[in-house]
């Protein structure tokens, strides 16, 4: 218990220094933004009365503490841009983006863990040297680079989704989601690439321990220790991995959703960023840091349940 209280506490302090980060430099670099909202109409009376309205009359700390406060209530502010509540906006598009991220996320586990296996299995073998290659490859494309090519080849050329027209859910489920096949593959294949690698390094590290070697002196096969036994020791670096994917692929999509034009958290950030629209940038920057600090959490702690020498590794605490 001492550990998780720990690590929720470091979990908090990551936000509120994120908050406090995110909070003070749009404070600092978004400008006066009455003014540049009533733009040639600004009058003094206009400009006192919306700086009233959007509560920038009022202290800086104060401001912090209220946004802080309306946070944790689920009240987000009001978009300067849109003029309406920004908890109404990532509603609306968190849906695209966590549709996204699982897509992504299933196709890595789908490619990954059976790659990673069967390289392991057959090291040094053409197909692991292949593999090699190929994964070396996926990991120096960036995401947007490889988003822009299945958006050509894949839209432009076979036509099997129109790029640009992104379907509502109410279309249709199989029209919804094979839209984001794409951008999802094309957010995945790196991480589809240092999974195999980690999942290949630690099968061939555990294959070396002692127990292996006493397993196959008593006549059992390489493949019944491997499913066996091997590959239960490698959950835990692995699901530590894998939770930080999860938590990355949010970050991710921001910039994905750009180039495949789907309208989720990414693009609402991006036009937030653009417009200088500071409660929705703050929010969503602090929405998607929570979810990276949750994910790592979650990937530490389950991987302490699974593996019992981590919890008792430090003198018997837990």
């Amino acid at each position: 218990m001492r550990y998780t209280a720990k690590k929720i506490g470091t979990l908090l302090l990551t936000l509120v220094l994120v908050s406090l980060f995110v909070f003070l430099a749009l404070s600092n670099l978004s400008g006066d933004a009455a003014t540049r909202l009533l733009g040639t109409e600004a009058t003094p009376e206009r400009l006192e009365a919306l700086r009233t309205e959007l509560g920038l009359d009022k202290p800086l700390p104060v401001r912090y503490v209220e946004w802080v406060a309306g946070m944790l209530r689920g009240d987000m502010g009001i978009s300067y841009q849109y003029r309406l509540s920004v908890s109404q906006l990532i509603a609306e598009r968190l849906r695209p983006t966590l549709s996204l991220t699982l897509m992504a996320f299933a196709l890595i586990v789908a490619l990954s863990i059976p790659v990673g296996v069967v390289t392991a299995k057959y090291a040094g073998g053409w197909l692991d040297r292949v593999v090699t290659v190929l994964g070396q490859l996926l990991m120096s494309v960036p995401p947007f680079f490889t988003g822009i090519l299945f958006t050509y080849l894949f839209g432009l050329l076979l036509r099997l989704f129109v790029p640009g027209a992104f379907p509502a859910w109410e279309a249709g489920r199989m029209r919804y989601l094979g839209y984001l096949f794409f951008p999802a593959l094309a957010i995945a294949l790196p991480r589809v690439a240092m999974t195999v690698r980690l999942l290949r390094g630690c099968i061939l590290d555990e294959a070396q321990k002692d127990y292996v070697r006493t397993s196959m002196a008593r006549g059992r096969s390489r493949g019944d220790i491997l499913y066996r036994h091997v590959l239960k020791n490698t959950l835990v670096p692995l699901i530590t991995f894998l939770a930080m994917t999860v938590a990355e692929l949010v970050a991710g999509s921001v910039i994905i959703e750009q180039v495949f034009s789907i309208p989720g958290l990414g693009r609402l950030l991006i036009s937030g960023i653009s417009n200088r629209d500071a409660p929705v940038v703050q929010a969503v920057v602090v929405l998607v840091a929570f979810w990276v600090v949750v994910c790592n959490l979650a990937g530490d702690l389950l991987g302490r349940r699974i593996d019992p020498r981590l919890r008792y590794g430090e003198g018997g605490r837990t």
